[in-house]
């Protein structure tokens, strides 16, 4: 689970994945735009199309993180049959020092950034 906005969202992060996407449930509480053009994109065994982008701000484990995601109407459903309001990518993962502990199903945050260093 993640924060958004106060609402607790059912998170799967997908190490495989290029983009995070959000449910249109979690983007009622985001900062969305129109896209400039239809974005067609792969996941599970269907293609998705949206119109729609947000701005994710999140607390993950009492962790601020921000990033780009593309609104879809439905993500899929996890292992057990609940319903993915928010996929994170790996990117995203990556730029927040967020590891995943596979074998425990728990995420490691032990390389949370303090701050920023840019070169």
């Amino acid at each position: 689970m993640i924060n958004v906005d106060a609402r607790e969202c059912w998170t799967l992060f997908d190490s495989g994945a290029r983009n995070t996407y959000v449910v249109p449930s979690v983007a009622e509480v985001l900062m969305t735009s129109p896209t400039p053009r239809t974005i067609r994109t792969a996941l599970g065994e269907d293609i998705k199309e949206t119109n729609t982008e947000a701005v994710l701000h999140a607390e993950i484990e009492g962790h601020p993180v921000s990033t780009y995601a593309l609104v879809i109407n439905d993500i899929g459903n996890d292992e057990n049959g609940n319903p993915i309001e928010v996929l994170f990518d790996a990117l995203a993962t990556q730029q927040w020092g967020i590891r995943l502990n596979v074998a425990e199903e728990k995420l490691d945050l032990s390389h949370y950034p303090k701050k920023f260093v840019e070169f």
